[in-house]
Order: structure tokens, then C-alpha cells, then sequence
């Protein structure tokens, strides 16, 4: 259910795995509270490790600077059965591999792209911390929208950094951006990577405005008197128009 992107891509054969990930590993090198176990148990249908970028497999150098460390890259799906606790799987997944991955998330002919920027913990240098995560909205496989058709045919590895591992997943996450971005400002616009970190940092606010007009609207729909009704309704219409003027800037 991701052929789409993974042809754009055009990922030598020379790194081809499809190998078969057992649920087994994300419990046993992660810990998961009872929603992600059940999450794990009930909404993933199978996993598949399908490609791995090496130095070996494909002409990119790997990283090597402080605490950050790109070896390699793999490229994995999970094939969902519900999709409601996506962001969930995503994020456990991707702390469970100790490396950079560009996850697929796939259901019922759509599919998600997840990235995760990681670093080798200081306290503890067996273990990586999950930096930052990104995860794009869900992709039609066979009517994908003119902003996803751009973001899709954007992956292609020839578009893509081959200075090092570290400078190839960047490109990834700043793509993975790109789209998010316009999802909301309806132009798919590739970025330098000032520009990138612009829209990190303009996503972040406009994700941390919609959480407040979120928790606005549930405390409007539980308040009966009309002068509190009135106040949580500018509230809720000032933030609105903060967003509105931040998506203007993607």
C-alpha cells in the first residue's frame, strides 16, 4: 500500500531486505504502557523491514559527530488495522530502533511516512533518545492529492543528500515537513534547511495554539453561563486567527 512512494524513491535492489519484524522486539527493547501493548496487539497487522541503506548498499558515507551517529537508514511498514492510534505506533517504533528510520505506516489503501531525528543518550551511550518526531497526514495510494503527487516525486533518492547519512535523513525530515506545512498552506515548497527549521518551529506553535482551542472547546461545551460562553468564544476565535496568520508564513 506504499508502492507508490517506494517506486518514486527508486531504491536500489542492492538494499532490498523485506525481511518480517516480529511484534517481539518492540517489547522487548522499549518499554510500552498498557496503550501502546494494546495498541501493538490489536492495531498492527504486520511489520516488514524492507530496505536498508548502508555505505555498502548505496553510495552515502556514514555520520559520525558527538552524540549523533548515522550509520545507516532503514526503511520499515507497519500495516495498520485501525489507524486512530497511529502517532502512538510511530513513536514507540521509533524508539525502539536504534538508528535513524523512515517508518510507512499503511491502512486500507493509505499510508503515512513517520521520521524520527535521534541522538546517542549522554547518560547512557547504549541507548538513542528520540529528538524530534514528524509524521505526515494520510496518502490516498491510488488519488493522492497535487501536494502529496509533489512531496511523493520530492523522495526520489536522486533529490535526496548523498554527502552523508545525517545530511540524507534531513533532506527526508525537511520533505516530511514541507508537506505538513502544506497541508495547511495548500503549496507544496521545497526548503533550505534555515527555512525548514522556520516551519519546525512555526508547526510547533500552530500544534500548541490548536491544543489550547481544543481544551477551549471542551470547557465551552460544559459551561452554562452566558458571559463565560461569551469569553471562551473570543478566546477560542483569537487563537483561530493566530493560526490562520502563522499558516500564512509556511
Amino acid at each position: 500500500m506504499t508502492q507508490i512512494l517506494l517506486d518514486a524513491m527508486s531504491i536500489p535492489a542492492a538494499c532490498e531486505l523485506n525481511k518480517t519484524v516480529f511484534k517481539k522486539m518492540f517489547q522487548e527493547n522499549t518499554e510500552l504502557d498498557a496503550t501502546d501493548k494494546k495498541a501493538l496487539k490489536d492495531d498492527v497487522e504486520r511489520i516488514r523491514w524492507l530496505y536498508t541503506l548502508k555505505p555498502s548498499t548505496i553510495n552515502i558515507p556514514k555520520f559520525e559527530e558527538g552524540n549523533i551517529e548515522y550509520q545507516e537508514v532503514a526503511i520499515m511498514q507497519a500495516d495498520l488495522t485501525s489507524p486512530t492510534r497511529a502517532k502512538r505506533i510511530a513513536a514507540f517504533m521509533n524508539k525502539a530502533i536504534p538508528y535513524p528510520i523512515i517508518l510507512l505506516l499503511a491502512h486500507n489503501g493509505t499510508f503515512s511516512v513517520s521520521v524520527a531525528n535521534k541522538r546517542i543518550s549522554q547518560a547512557d551511550k547504549a541507548k538513542w533518545v528520540v529528538e524530534e518526531e514528524w509524521m505526515t497526514d494520510w496518502i490516498n495510494e491510488t488519488a493522492p492529492s497535487a501536494i502529496q503527487v509533489k512531496f511523493i516525486a520530492d523522495c526520489a533518492l536522486k533529490n535526496l543528500s548523498s554527502l552523508n547519512f545525517y545530511a540524507f535523513y534531513q533532506d527526508v525530515v525537511a520533505r516530511v515537513i514541507a508537506l505538513n506545512a502544506a497541508t495547511r498552506s495548500g503549496t507544496y515548497k521545497q526548503a533550505t534547511w534555515e527555512k525548514t527549521a522556520d516551519r519546525r518551529t512555526t508547526l510547533r506553535e500552530i500544534a500548541e495554539l490548536e491544543r489550547q482551542a481544543a481544551e477551549l472547546r471542551t470547557a465551552l461545551k460544559q459551561e452554562s453561563q452566558f458571559n463565560r460562553k461569551l469569553e471562551l468564544n473570543i478566546a477560542i476565535k483569537g487563537l483561530t486567527d493566530a493560526i490562520k496568520r502563522l499558516e500564512q508564513v509556511l
